[in-house]
């Protein structure tokens, strides 16, 4: 089950199992916020664009009994992501396709989707942009492969009507998130900004909208705390991490 340098992680709140490697992208908060933020439909059809080897797809798992299918450009993390499936004997539940994010309409059908969640890369792909020399890294950082305009536009043509995008990103992409969405038909609804503790600066922005919904009704959610002023996680988030 485990190559080379990879290692067994878990998330005990969820009671999953994740099969991560130091050589390539590991999951952060970032995909336990995602995957604990939008309401999960207790059936249809789930897609997780930008997955990863997974995470967030597992993340959602145990909290539905809808088809999750997650769509992941690079072959190694899909690897990884399928062989987490099996490790957590999901199979009848989750499938991992390895695909550029641009053609998941061809193998999922459009207008059918429920509910999309996705950890995208987050910098803008610029001729002066330091990126990491790990390549994995980098394509799971910089918008090399992908952009935001494009994520969102891909998941407009698979959501359907009132069907929702839930995105984590970073607070500076705020707007571009916001015009991007209005663009694409889809309502921009609630909002959440993570700061890693009191007084300081939001450094993760949660985002949910919904497919031809209406315009009004945008909910600016209280802020989330990962850590009190201590440095100890805020019980929320521990909740997130370890369960009750």
């Amino acid at each position: 089950m485990l190559l080379e340098n990879e290692r067994v992680d878990q998330l005990y709140a969820e009671d999953i199992q994740i099969i991560q490697s130091k050589e390539v992208f590991s999951f952060s908060m970032d995909a336990v916020l995602l995957a604990n933020f939008p309401a999960l439909p207790k059936r249809g059809l789930i897609v997780d664009l930008c997955a990863g080897n997974g995470a967030v797809g597992l993340f959602a798992s145990r909290k539905t009994s809808a088809v999750i299918k997650q769509i992941e450009l690079q072959p190694r993390l899909a690897d990884m992501g399928t062989r987490s499936i099996q490790l957590n004997q999901l199979e009848k539940q989750m499938e991992m396709i390895q695909l550029d994010l641009k053609d998941a309409p061809s193998v999922i059908k459009p207008d059918s989707v429920d509910l999309i969640l996705c950890n995208p890369p987050y910098f803008k792909e610029l001729p002066d942009s330091r990126k990491n020399p790990n390549p994995y890294l980098a394509i799971a950082r910089h918008e090399i492969h992908t952009s935001l305009n494009e994520v969102i536009n891909v998941s407009a043509k698979l959501l359907k009507t009132n069907g929702r995008l839930a995105m984590v990103h970073r607070p500076d992409r705020f707007l571009d998130i916001m015009n991007g969405m209005q663009e694409a038909n889809i309502a921009p609804k609630r909002v959440q900004f993570v700061y890693p503790k009191p007084g300081k600066e939001a450094t993760i922005l949660l985002v949910e909208g919904i497919l031809r919904g209406k315009k009004d009704g945008f909910r600016v959610l209280p802020p989330f705390y990962i850590q009190n002023e201590h440095g100890s996680y805020q019980t929320e988030m521990a909740a997130l991490l370890y369960g009750n």
